[in-house]
């Protein structure tokens, strides 16, 4: 029988027997004998020892209070096992502490650790499926009790000789850097606990983790478990360190042979944005459904390759992301903006009636709603094809301009291709500086910035066709609209090329720093102090926009801004009540 393996924070020893170590028959807490030492480590020592008043082996972990950091992870991890009854999960029997020490006694657990049965190529496909069912039973069962586990990794599974269950395949161990819900000081600010290389993007910032980062782990877990590749693990802690919160390339770029849904279910689980992972729930499901499909027999080991020969290059296929309501929700009010108003500023002589607009507004709200991506695509392609149909060519050719870069900056975010569009919608109403504040809104900080940015590009673009100005005007010397829009030559030339040349896309950088600042001010109190900040925040974008409009000299005879101080203003506003609505933390 292999020997139990406390794989937490314990080295095993080598030839442990039943007369290792000094403290060998000593009675703890007045019914454990001690029998033999399994492990030690930095944080204590792990003793197999008989239960006399129950008549049982049990294990019980001794860990000592010489500093208050080891105490408080020993509390931790008792208050944590505490709160958890699952089979997967390694039980606590009971805890006392005592002047010098704190004893956990818990369950004892005969097997192997997940880590050494994939160093020994002992699992099948369909047994790493299992495992990772298992597990996503025992983390739904921690989440729901309001704990965090925080270092989920090959380590801290056991793999038990003989389960009782299904359920009971798996024992996760190891709640000494857990986090509890309701405890605000577990760590000091800016701690990161937990394993680099297991270690989620946000967990790695030093952000509080929460039920997507132990997500995340466990989508790791599975992905290292299926290809024998850790693709964060680096050769030095380093380089371990700079792979953290990289993309990862796809599971079928290793293993094309699994099943499609089995790798995007656990490509999703390893999103760098936590958005986009999905829940614990969903990949269980996914898990289960490709059990069916898995490979039952242990397979070989792929071939090394030879010694000076390349590996091959992956293929780069996107990750497919889930799409939320609320993001299929903008997409669709987007496309409803762009399409509806568009339509509803063709010349009056066009043959498209503007009676037209609400059921082209429909049409795109129904399009980009249900497909995003392709919805999208097939909006703006209609759109265009109607401004050329309607002799305003020159508008085609600004609409393909303003949505190409979201489409090459975000290529797999068709939701958000339309967005920037709200910047020039807001400029309608005086108030285009707010758009910065509703970008600051996105989850990722590369999404915020880019939606910032382009919504000044929209702008920009939609301003020789506007009235009245929307923020900026038109450069100096641009032909009225008549002498451009039905040409598509003399709309690169008379309008793109000066627009480009006047400067004002460098005010994106502005919008699109403000943008991506946003969510790291200091607010959240619910106090004066938010409003004070947001203030600041919204007046420095004012500036700065002002500041470099004039460096540039981008607007036309030199014209003031429009709306500059009323769009500071609904900027704080929109950036206040997005903090009042958010949850606390």
């Amino acid at each position: 029988m292999v020997e139990p393996t406390e794989t937490a924070i314990f080295e095993p020893l080598e030839g442990a027997g039943p007369d290792t170590g000094p403290e060998v028959h000593r009675l703890v807490m007045g019914r454990y004998r001690l029998v033999r030492r399994l492990g030690a480590g930095g944080f204590g020592v792990v003793w197999e020892a008989h239960d006399e008043q129950l008549d049982r082996l049990v294990a019980v972990k001794t860990i000592g209070t010489s500093t208050d950091e080891v105490a408080a992870r020993a509390e931790r991890e008792a208050q944590a096992a505490a709160r958890l009854t699952h089979p997967g999960i390694v039980a606590l029997y009971e805890s006392a502490r005592d002047p010098d020490a704190i004893h956990l006694v818990s369950e004892l657990v005969f097997g192997n650790t997940l880590g050494e049965l994939l160093a020994d190529e002992a699992l099948s496909d369909r047994d790493i499926v299992r495992i990772g069912v298992a597990l996503a039973d025992a983390l739904e069962h921690a989440h729901d009790r309001g704990v965090v586990h925080r270092d989920i990794k090959p380590a801290n599974v056991m793999i038990p000789d003989n389960a009782e269950s299904e359920a009971a395949i798996v024992k996760l161990t190891d709640f000494g850097v857990a986090r509890l819900a309701g405890d605000d000081t577990i760590t000091r600010n800016g701690d990161i606990v937990g394993t680099f290389s297991y270690m989620a993007p946000e967990q790695a910032e030093g952000l509080e983790a929460d039920e997507a980062s132990d997500l995340y782990s466990l989508g790791l877990v599975l992905y290292e478990a299926l290809s024998g590749v850790n693709p964060v693990r680096g050769e030095t802690p380093a380089e371990t360190a700079r792979n953290v919160g990289t993309e990862l390339p796809p599971l079928d770029s290793w293993r094309p042979d699994l099943p499609g849904e089995l790798c995007e279910a656990i490509d999703r689980a390893v999103c760098v944005d936590p958005d986009y992972r999905g829940t614990v729930v969903e990949l269980r499901d996914e898990l289960e459904l490709s059990l069916d499909r898995t490979a039952a027999e242990t397979l070989p080991p792929p071939p090394a390759w030879p010694a000076g020969a390349e590996a091959p290059v992956l293929r780069p296929r996107p990750v497919r992301r889930p799409v939320s309501v609320g993001e299929r929700a903008m997409a669709a009010a987007a496309g409803a903006l762009v399409c509806g108003a568009a339509v509803a500023a063709l010349p009056a002589d066009a043959p498209l009636d503007h009676g037209s607009a609400p059921l082209a507004a429909l049409a795109a709200a129904v399009a980009c709603g249900l497909l995003p991506r392709a919805g999208t695509l097939l909006a703006v392609s209609g759109l265009a094809v109607a401004f050329v149909a309607c002799g305003v060519a020159g508008w085609a050719v600004l609409l393909v301009a303003a949505f190409l870069p979201g489409l090459l900056l975000m290529p797999r975010d068709g939701a958000s291709w339309l967005l920037p569009a709200g910047a020039p919608a807001l400029g309608m109403a005086g108030i285009s500086l707010a758009f910065p504040a509703f970008a600051g809104q996105a989850s990722a900080p590369g999404r915020r910035a880019v939606l910032g940015g382009l919504g000044l590009w929209w702008l920009l673009l939609a301003e020789p066709v506007a009235s009245p100005t929307l923020l900026l005007g038109d450069p100096a010397g641009l032909p009225a609209a008549g002498a451009w829009q039905a040409s598509v030559s003399a709309t690169v030339t008379d309008v793109l090329v000066p627009i480009v040349a006047s400067g004002a896309p460098l005010i994106a950088l502005v919008w699109a720093g403000a943008a991506w600042a946003l969510p790291a001010l200091p607010v959240g109190h619910r106090s004066i102090a938010d409003l004070a900040f947001l203030a600041v925040w919204a007046g420095g974008l004012a500036a700065a926009t002002a500041l470099a409009a004039s460096a540039l000299g981008p607007a036309g005879q030199g014209a003031p801004l429009r709306g500059l101080v009323a769009g500071a203003a609904a900027a704080a506003l929109v950036a206040l009540v997005a903090v009042a609505v958010r949850p606390r933390e």
